[in-house]
């Protein structure tokens, strides 16, 4: 029986605008899970992590969430992170008015 590796994406919330923002190597974000860069590794989850959790002045919130790898990039394993990045849900604004 073989294990399934987690795959994980480092997410946060653009400090500025409150976006649902991810982590795309080398060292850049972007709003699209899709194009957010699927970890693997544990050291390479934790330093993905770290460097974020520095970016005090563009970031905030940062941590890890569980992926599941498709053919088109990866997809929210929770609800939580696919609720999450629909933006906030107490009036439609942004992503809800698409």
């Amino acid at each position: 029986m073989s294990v399934t590796p987690i795959s994980k994406v480092v997410t946060a919330n653009d400090l500025r605008s409150g976006e649902v923002i991810y982590l795309r190597f080398p060292h850049c974000w972007t709003p699209e899970l899709s194009k957010a860069s699927v970890i693997t590794d544990d050291d390479l989850a934790q330093a993905g992590l770290a460097f974020a959790q520095g970016q005090a002045n563009v970031v905030v919130g940062a941590y890890l969430s569980d992926v599941i790898t498709e053919a088109d990039g990866p997809k929210a394993s929770h609800f939580r992170e696919t609720f999450r990045s629909t933006g906030p849900s107490n009036y439609r604004h942004g992503k809800q008015e698409i």
